[in-house]
């Protein structure tokens, strides 16, 4: 503020007169402009160094190269490369498309910045573009302008401003000219000041820019924004690892045949380098990642058919691990509709509106007065309805009408002839009505302690029973009172305004929405937390969190005041108990995720407000209501609820959960069989028998045989156990839970298996012809291990149902068993992939060995299986 505005009377000349020129020009030089600034976004190139730096991508480069090396040294034709290539191409274009994506929310941010404003300068109102506003300008504001900067009121008339983008809280604030300044717990409750991107919803006021730019809570926000970097997911983590490991693998496996090859002098030194490369290449599932983004891709069409959008694909396998859900109360877990639920006339008992399906004769005159003293109006139109009015107003109005009532018939009956505005200084407003024979009606509706009421001690006391009653259970409560004239009193309010009769009192709340309940124990019965984040205060989220089972008995519902008082460490040491955290900032909703990461878990943070978007940023899941969100919530969610439900989440949760198990049944398909490929062509090299398989077979296998089969299973429909299992710990191995046993019976049955046939071909059938070995071997392995997909597809013990379930797998496994049949049998294909025609007994027994490992691995699942079973039932 000017530096010469001390006294009163200096303050009162400033406000009429603003800033001079000079100070203005002097002020734009010191703090810039009042624009929020945005970080510089890697170029291009740098994110496509990034991508093609993950683990995965150099796996798929290195045999780029290798095989590319093979076509032109050792013309071994460029089928291989081409498909590799592609599949590099496409997993880069995915992850440069997720990053533009998630770079739209700080853009978003900027779009609410107000294009221009009015202020007085030099003293004369001027309207300006909101960039040059600097400190110390008075600012005008009035209904329908979004306020430009964060600044101190000077003077209020009836002001009421939405701040649901900072606090996420649908109501209006009151705003008055006494308050605390920041020394109060959040935003919401400095009802003395305003703040940048918010909207004046009624009234009008005067300000005075204390902040500008990056230095608003906007600007905090934007800051928080550029700071918060996206977190790798869980299944990044863990194919990473893999890739790490089969890496290893190969390079050790081709290494070693190398070495073996040259050792026994199989060949030239070009035959046996031939060997290893191709040893390298097998032990990379080439179509891996390919499969995992066809099921990532799945898992978004099924998601958006159960309203959640996902904006970043990665999300759909980590919805389905996380432990840890932080939901906003409104529109999210409640109706975002402030509902009369009670009310309660002198003389009666407290009624329950949402029961009780009848209004009495009381209840009616009571509403009466309430609709009397409302300015709100419902009409219904083809798009549903349209409202005007405060949230309060529009549930008496909405109450009014369930029972058959009008405000407009009410009001024909004593039609308004004067009206004293709400005043946040004396918190109600007051109507007067004609009614006839020269008699008028006074009307008071506001807070009850601020009601000019003549009661009793006794009825006094009474009235205080019921309201503590109300406000226990978290309603907010309003009252009315009247008085009667039998003439015209005029309009001093100050002299109406007194002696009223009490009416009576409604409990407003904005209540759970009916599938939240169930919803929140489901999530319990996954081993997820739910946990409540809201701006609204501590006893209404509580006694809301209360009734919809997030809060529990020995639970802690922790104030922003309280969570300011705690350092990191002791956050991080108690938010395992809190399940209510109210009045938080932006800051704080960040360290709540951070408390609940430092313990390893996975957090899903749901929000609609720009004071949600750094958190949704920080979680590990974003999510950002469709309905009621704001376009920066939104650009830095990972997913969209189209219909703000929080049951949608654990919908979302469970596809996710199908989807990562469907991944996870992906890798042990294709890598089991990978690794008995590398100890299939080891162990025929120990035995000097060569390499029993060449590239183009194996290339063939891998992505024929093992590829489109892989593809369908990200259609394989959830299992029932999905939702009654703990979420996946954040560290836990890939080769988990049965997972690396399973595979490594399935490589250990493979590699004995084709060894077995390669030799049976080779030396039993025939008189030492390769050719015939490997052909069963080729049948026997890619068969077999399109046909063992049954029982890795379903953790229960097959049936016909469970065969049967997917119909588009089943589809795809008879199209590549045909093409693999048709290979071994069409002379010229024979001799194009290096294979030779069988004996009608050849192919019987390759036959009969491709359902080998499917009867051997169903046998040890059923074994399993009972024994978990009999394991629980004696427990």
């Amino acid at each position: 503020m000017n530096q010469i505005a001390h006294t009163k009377e200096e303050r009162r000349d400033f406000i009429h007169q603003g800033l001079s020129a000079k100070e203005v020009k002097d002020r734009q030089a010191l703090d810039g402009k009042n624009e929020l600034q945005e970080q510089k976004p890697p170029s291009i190139w740098r994110k496509l160094l990034q991508q093609l730096t993950e683990i995965t991508a150099i796996i798929l480069l290195v045999a780029v190269g290798i095989s590319t090396y093979m076509a032109i040294a050792l013309d071994g034709g460029w089928t291989k490369p081409i498909v590799i290539g592609a599949i590099v191409i496409l997993n880069v274009a995915i992850g440069l498309y997720q990053e533009q994506s998630a770079e739209k929310a700080l853009a978003a941010l900027k779009q609410m910045s107000v294009p221009t404003a009015k202020v007085r300068r030099d003293g004369t109102v001027q309207e300006i573009a909101a960039a040059d506003i600097v400190v110390g300008d008075v600012v005008l504001l009035n209904a329908g302008d979004r306020v430009p900067a964060d600044g101190l009121l000077e003077s209020v008339t009836a002001l009421a401003v939405d701040e649901a983008i900072l606090t996420g809280e649908s109501e209006a604030v009151e705003k008055s000219l006494t308050g605390n300044g920041k020394d109060v717990e959040s935003i919401g409750d400095q009802v003395n000041r305003v703040f940048a991107g918010t909207s004046v919803t009624r009234g009008s006021g005067t300000m005075i820019v204390t902040a500008i730019g990056m230095a608003t809570e906007l600007g905090e926000i934007a800051g928080l924004l550029n700071k918060t970097k996206p977190k790798q997911t869980l299944l990044q983590k863990r194919l990473s690892r893999l890739a790490l490991t089969l890496t290893g693998v190969a390079i050790a496996g081709g290494v070693l045949i190398f070495m073996l090859s040259m050792t026994q002098q199989l060949g030239s030194v070009a035959d046996n380098l031939m060997m290893g490369v191709s040893l390298a290449v097998a032990a990379v599932p080439e179509t891996l990642p390919v499969i995992v983004t066809i099921s990532l891709a799945v898992g978004v069409q099924k998601m958006a058919k159960r309203n959640a959008i996902i904006r970043q694909i990665s999300a759909v396998e980590t919805i389905g691990s996380i432990d840890v859900i932080a939901s906003d109360k409104t529109g999210t877990l409640t109706q975002n509709q402030m509902t009369i639920t009670r009310l309660w006339v002198p003389g009666e008992q407290p009624a329950d509106i949402s029961r009780n399906g009848e209004l009495d004769v009381s209840a009616t005159r009571l509403l009466r007065y309430f609709g009397l003293a409302t300015n709100a109006t419902i009409v219904a139109t083809d798009d549903g309805e349209q409202t005007t009015g405060d949230a309060t107003e529009l549930a008496i109005v909405r109450l009014m009408q369930q029972h058959g009532l009008s405000r407009n018939e009410f009001e024909q009956e004593a039609p308004r002839v004067a009206e004293r505005p709400f005043s946040s200084d004396v918190k109600s407003m007051a109507t007067l009505h004609e009614t006839g024979e020269g008699k008028f009606l006074l009307i008071v509706k506001g807070a009850v302690d601020r009601l000019p009421v003549k009661l009793s001690q006794t009825e006094r006391q009474r009235l205080d029973n019921v309201h503590d009653a109300f406000a226990h259970d978290a309603l907010r409560v309003l009252a009315v009172g009247y008085r009667v004239f039998d003439s015209d009193p005029g309009r001093d309010w100050t002299k109406l305004e007194r002696d009223l009769t009490f009416a009576g009192i409604i409990g407003l709340i904005d209540p759970p929405r009916p599938e939240a309940a169930p919803a929140v124990q489901q999530a319990r019965e996954a081993g997820i937390k739910p946990v409540m984040i809201t701006g609204d205060h501590k006893e209404t989220a509580r006694a809301i969190a209360e009734q919809i089972g997030i809060y529990r008995e020995g639970d802690l519902a922790v104030s922003g005041r309280e969570l300011n008082a705690w350092s990191d460490e002791e956050l991080a040491d108690k938010v395992e108990r809190v399940s209510v955290f109210a009045r938080v900032s932006p800051e704080d909703k960040i360290r709540i995720v951070n408390a609940w990461q430092s313990h390893g878990k996975i957090v899903a943070m749901t929000g609609d407000g720009v004071n949600d978007a750094p958190a949704l940023k920080a979680a590990d899941v974003g999510v950002a209501m469709g309905i009621t969100g704001t376009e920066v919530a939104k650009g830095a969610a990972d997913v969209i609820l189209t219909d703000d439900n929080f049951a949608t989440i654990i919908d979302a949760v469970d596809s996710g959960r199908t989807i990562y198990q469907n991944i996870l049944k992906a890798v042990e398909f294709l890598v089991g069989v990978n690794f008995a490929q590398i100890f299939l062509m080891i162990g025929s090299v120990l035995m000097g028998w060569g390499a029993p398989l060449i590239a183009e077979q194996l290339l063939l296998i891998n992505v024929l045989a093992d590829g489109i089969p892989g593809f369908y299973l990200a259609r394989e429909p959830g299992e029932r156990s999905a939702m009654k299992r703990p979420p996946i710990p954040n560290e836990q191995s890939i080769f988990a839970n049965g997972l690396g046993k399973r595979m490594a019976w399935r490589a250990g049955i493979y590699t004995v298996l084709t060894l077995g046939i390669y030799a049976l071909g080779r030396f039993g059938l025939t008189d030492n012809k390769a050719v015939v070995g490997s052909t069963m071997l080729f049948l026997v392995l890619a068969l077999g291990s399109m046909i063992d997909i049954y029982p890795i597809k379903r953790r229960e013990p097959m049936t016909w149902a469970s065969i049967r379930a997917n119909h588009s797998l089943n589809l795809a496994l008879g199209v590549a068993a045909a093409i693999i049949i048709l290979i071994a049998l069409v002379p010229a294909l024979q001799g194009a992939f290096g294979l030779t025609s069988l004996t009608p007994l050849q192919w019987l027994i390759s036959l009969v060995a491709t359902l080998i490992p499917t009867t051997i691995l169903e046998g040890l699942k059923r074994l399993d299986w009972r024994k978990r079973s009999e394991s629980v039932v004696t427990e």
